[in-house]
């Protein structure tokens, strides 16, 4: 059997350190740009710092941006007047992502219609060019591929962001009872209680906060407590709220003690975070294999085996 030439068995050994090394950068890199995101955000919220000065021309991109979204919007009304028996539970969808916006429902859909649009008017930009080119599967991907974005893509967004509210719910549900708690057993009222936490959640739980505060609004405005802790519950979207409203109706009802049953409430609220908490340790060492495998096991492996292949590398050369 021939043995390889040491100049090409070098080239070979550079090329993989280089591999190597890029993976190794790629991974530090993509960790290093996540931790300085939410250090960022994190600086954000703390200094509450939300008045920044607008750079060199974001007026004129600010109007071009605004013009964009009346025409969606516009594009949208359209949909919603020929559709109107999907709008309530699509502004619920909304409404549990974070948009509260009355227009929401019509920029949502105009928003997927203009996807549809850009996606047919590019499949059909394609046709000349497969055609010159002689067509092939890379082609009828191009084609294909926007288009499958545009139909799927705007409902994935939008349940991907309602998922990472309900987790953000989730995590300050608990800490909402615990003030709410206090507050109640301190001597307050169940809807003085809420407006004072809806104050103090704020600094940590920005979104749960602004709930709050719908519901401090509808109790003001005269709306009867079940009503509005139903509606608490259903923009929320969790099993928790739910379960909050309706402990709170019953208790209305029986006229049981309301500080007494919070607190049983709070509790057990406490403990469901603790088992969620123990659920993801439990699942950590699975989850970094994918990072070990792709990262750190092909740089440990680079380190072992490179110097003894040169070594072999040099021997043979001799």
């Amino acid at each position: 059997m021939a043995m390889p030439d040491t100049a090409t068995l070098q080239w070979v050994l550079t090329l993989a350190a280089i591999g190597l090394l890029s993976i190794a950068g790629i991974g530090g890199a993509v960790a290093g740009v996540r931790t300085l995101s939410l250090a960022t955000k994190r600086r954000a919220r703390l200094a509450g710092d939300g008045n920044a000065a607008a750079p060199p021309g974001a007026d004129v991109a600010k109007a071009a941006a605004g013009r964009i979204v009346d025409g969606v919007q516009r594009l949208g009304d359209r949909i919603a007047i020929s559709d109107p028996s999907q709008l309530t539970v699509l502004r619920a969808q909304l409404v549990q992502s974070g948009y509260f916006s009355r227009e929401a429902v019509t920029i949502y859909l105009g928003a997927k219609v203009a996807a549809l649009i850009v996606a047919v008017a590019f499949g059909v930009l394609m046709i000349p060019w497969s055609m010159t080119h002689g067509g092939g599967m890379i082609s009828v991907l191009m084609a294909v591929v926007p288009a499958i974005v545009a139909m799927l893509g705007p409902e994935q967004v939008l349940k991907a962001r309602r998922r990472k509210r309900e987790l953000e719910y989730r995590d300050g549900f608990p800490d909402f009872l615990d003030l709410l708690v206090a507050s109640v057993e301190a001597g307050l009222s169940i809807d003085a209680a809420i407006s004072r936490v809806s104050d103090e959640i704020g600094r940590r739980h920005v979104n749960l906060a602004e709930h709050i505060r719908f519901l401090t609004l509808e109790l003001r405005a005269g709306r009867s407590r079940k009503d509005a802790w139903s509606s608490f519950a259903e923009r929320l979207g969790i099993d928790e709220a739910r379960a909050l409203a309706t402990m709170l109706r019953q208790a209305e009802e029986m006229g049981s003690s309301l500080g007494e049953t919070l607190n049983v409430f709070s509790i057990d609220m406490r403990q469901r975070r603790m088992l969620r908490a123990e659920e993801k340790a439990m699942a950590l060492p699975a989850k970094l294999m994918v990072p070990l495998i792709l990262f750190i096991f092909p740089c440990l492996l680079g380190v072992l085996i490179l110097p003894a292949a040169y070594k072999i590398s040099q021997t043979l050369a001799h």
